[in-house]
């Protein structure tokens, strides 16, 4: 038995609880409550005392909508996603493929010319002139988009013949050769070309993923992995066997993506079935694409692109068969839908084909919605996997992609949150940075990164609101809203304690708190130094 006191412990059950000390025992929470009445309870079965020195307790944090290998691919890739120029990319490759012998894959993740001065593409012949010996794909942030030089077009196999796959566009020039430039779908035609990771490199990947999330006070994350490295087992058993339940704990809920579903069933899965600490999840099913490269399915056409309504993934025929395959597995489905078309679709599907097991569907990004739309999620079981941080990344460039008329009712958490429709709090890394906190913080401040200007001030959250998007948001999108996402008695001992209040501080410095231990399954997985 252990005891927790010597800070402030917010339970998160209703705005302003807090308790002075919380008794854990065997991974759960005891008891709650003042330290000395705790203290005189159980002082005989006492075997820990942690004394939190003045710091501030929270339930743990989950992330419930990232990538956890990615992320821990962009820890150990080249990472463009701090650069400022498309000069500044190309300087980088440079200097990156001097350290590589010939014949290695350049790799570089998170591009991002929205925030560029000149927010020009990268054309394949520029790759070119930095190596022809190189194959080299580069990922944009949004991970929707991807450019290859001509030895990678070349080993793909993609010439002026190549059609677009369904859900995907490959970007040409005025006389039809690739540019370079690879959408959606169209991208599996590089990373197929690419040769096939190994178990180490998983296991490399995933470990220093989940390090690195513990140190942001993540306790768990909600992921989709397993339909890309090489397939569903090897994926799972990377998570497996890092994800050990004795030397790291970590809550890995792992979407299934429809690709692999039938994987699954080969490996006598199902949905919350797995291990302890590693489970699965809904089937993850992409419906749109990015606002970014104007893949996401709009119901009008892009504001700065006439004629062009983004991209669907599937037709809505396609899209309904594939639910009733979750269905059929009595599975939920959780659907990428940025754009208000996408969402429609998403939304009618699971109106027709309700799931009975009382589990919740998922809709992933819902970042565009009309307000019928937000009606008819209103009377559906399902919740919202939302991302704040996209307000702070997308402002103010989204404006020229939208027109003032829909950005009404885009990027709306505060009207969701008023309709009584449920939101989760997700990073989507790696395409935005791993730490809640500055989750927290762009749902509070709504302030974009690139001129700090505030948008959209009416869908400011409360602090209470936004920290409960990655504590009771998170719990109740898996069905977990009576074990985790408080502290309360018989819920799980996971931890996220910071050097500061939360509810004390202002709105921008609520991304200035420090992770001082995270603690998950009643054990230290963190502790600053």
């Amino acid at each position: 038995m252990e005891l927790w006191y010597g800070g402030k412990i917010y339970t998160m059950q209703y705005e302003g609880d807090w308790v002075e000390s919380v008794i854990t025992k065997e991974g759960l929470i005891l008891a709650t409550g003042d330290t000395q009445d705790l203290f005189s309870q159980y002082k005989e079965e006492i075997k820990v005392e942690h004394d939190l020195k003045g710091a501030v307790m929270y339930p743990g944090f989950t992330d419930s909508h990232l990538h956890i290998i990615g992320h821990g691919e962009r820890l150990m890739r080249l990472d463009l996603s701090f650069m400022k120029s498309a000069e500044e990319v190309l300087q980088a490759l440079r200097q990156h493929t001097e350290q590589l012998e010939q014949g290695h894959w350049i790799i570089g993740d998170g591009w991002n010319e929205n925030q560029w001065e000149d927010k020009r593409i990268i054309q394949r012949d520029e790759l070119d002139e930095i190596s022809k010996h190189h194959p080299m794909m580069l990922t944009r942030v949004c991970r929707h988009a991807l450019l290859a030089n001509s030895k990678a077009i070349e080993m793909a196999g993609v010439t002026t013949e190549t059609e677009n796959p369904q859900g995907g566009v490959i970007v040409r020039d005025a006389i039809n050769q690739p540019t370079g430039y690879f959408h959606d779908q169209a991208q599996e035609l590089i990373k197929h070309a690419m040769p096939p990771v190994t178990s180490e490199y998983l296991n490399k990947a995933t470990e220093l993923s989940i390090h690195d999330m513990h140190a942001y006070g993540l306790v768990g994350g909600h992921s989709e992995d397993l339909n890309y490295y090489g397939g569903f087992r090897k994926t799972l058993h990377a998570f497996q066997n890092v994800i050990n339940g004795n030397t790291l704990k970590f809550r890995a809920h792992l979407l299934v993506h429809h690709g692999v579903i039938e994987d699954m069933d080969r490996e006598g899965l199902g949905f919350k079935q797995g291990t302890e600490f590693v489970e699965l999840g809904a089937m993850k099913i992409f419906a749109d694409g990015a606002l970014g490269g104007r893949t996401a399915w709009l119901m009008d056409e892009y504001a700065d692109d006439p004629g062009n309504k983004g991209v669907a993934i599937h037709k809505k025929e396609q899209l309904k068969e594939l639910v009733l395959q979750a269905r059929k597995r009595q599975m939920p489905v959780a659907v990428h839908a940025i754009g208000d078309a996408a969402a429609e679709a998403v939304a009618d599907v699971i109106a027709d084909h309700p799931l009975e097991t009382g589990e919740r569907d998922r809709v992933i990004h819902a970042q565009i919605l009309s307000t019928e739309l937000i009606e008819k999620f209103q009377s559906l079981n399902v919740i919202l996997d939302i991302q704040p941080t996209f307000v702070a990344s997308d402002f103010p460039w989204v404006m020229e992609r939208l027109g003032n008329v829909r950005l009404k009712t885009s990027y709306s958490w505060k009207t969701l949150i008023d309709a009584g429709v449920v939101c989760a709090g997700g990073s989507d890394a790696p395409i935005e940075e791993i730490n809640p906190l500055l989750g927290i913080r762009a749902a509070v401040d709504r302030r974009a990164s690139y001129d700090n200007e505030t948008y959209q001030a009416e869908e400011r959250l409360t602090v209470f609101e936004a920290i409960s998007l990655y504590t009771k948001g998170s719990a109740y999108a898996i069905g977990r809203e009576d074990s985790q996402g408080l502290i309360s008695p018989n819920y799980v001992a996971d931890f996220t304690i910071l050097d500061r209040d939360l509810f004390s501080v202002k709105a921008h410095e609520l991304a200035d708190a420090t992770v001082t231990m995270t603690v998950v399954d009643g054990d230290v997985m963190y502790q600053r130094s």
